[in-house]
């Protein structure tokens, strides 16, 4: 079971960012942040590295008992830190804001710490997980392998069903609009081109047996011996 960290006003799962770290491949860590109390709380999300991560919302405001994600993405980095240890951290500040705020509405101090309202403040430390390492594939993690592998092949299956069920709607209008023109060749009396054709089969027939009986006439007929 994941860890989460709480204080009085929110409630954050998991406890520190996790982060399979890859070469030249962005990946993300996802938060949930749980609203403890009855009153809106408004959060804002600070790093010691902004150059390597992205956040998004980095700031927002939790209704009464009500949660938010909030993704965390790792830039594509270009060499790998010394033992996969990384010292980056990351600091979840809240405080509780009027009702009915929205995010827009939130002064520019809405942070800064002063004498008329609390900032309680959240750390979160930085984990990089090797892709071959047995941590780098946890429970939920096999589990969206497998859904994502699971989506992926019923998106081909789908499509491949659908392009056979397009072939064979086209081969049908085919095969109707073939049957409808016999039909019509065959309802039309006099049709010079169906004449034409059964003449042309005719005669190829005719030459055939031809040429059959040409050289059966001209094949040597074994001549007698007498002793």
């Amino acid at each position: 079971m994941t860890a989460s960290a709480a204080n009085s006003l929110i409630t954050v799962n998991p406890d520190e960012l996790r982060f399979q770290f890859e070469l030249e491949k962005q990946t993300y860590c996802d938060l949930k942040v749980l609203n403890n109390t009855e009153h809106y709380v408004a959060f804002k999300v600070k790093t010691t590295s902004p150059k390597k991560y992205f956040v998004r919302p980095n700031t927002g405001v939790v209704h009464p008992w009500d949660s938010c994600i909030i993704r965390v993405t790792l830039q594509a980095q270009q060499e790998y830190p010394p033992d996969m240890q990384c010292k980056d951290k990351f600091l979840l500040q809240s405080t509780v804001v009027s009702p009915n705020t929205d995010v827009d509405d939130l002064p520019p101090d809405t942070f800064n710490k002063d004498g008329e309202k609390s900032i309680e403040d959240m750390k979160l430390r930085v984990v990089y997980i090797s892709p071959m390492s047995p941590q780098g594939s946890t429970d939920d993690d096999t589990t969206k392998n497998f859904s994502d592998k699971l989506d992926s092949y019923s998106s081909q299956t789908v499509q491949h069903l659908k392009e056979e069920r397009e072939a064979a709607v086209l081969q049908t209008r085919q095969l109707q609009q073939e049957l409808d023109m016999l039909k019509r060749r065959k309802n039309r009396k006099g049709d010079p081109g169906f004449s034409f054709t059964f003449a042309i089969f005719v005669g190829l027939i005719g030459l055939l047996l031809g040429l059959l009986l040409k050289l059966s006439l001209s094949s040597p007929t074994p001549t007698p011996t007498t002793e």
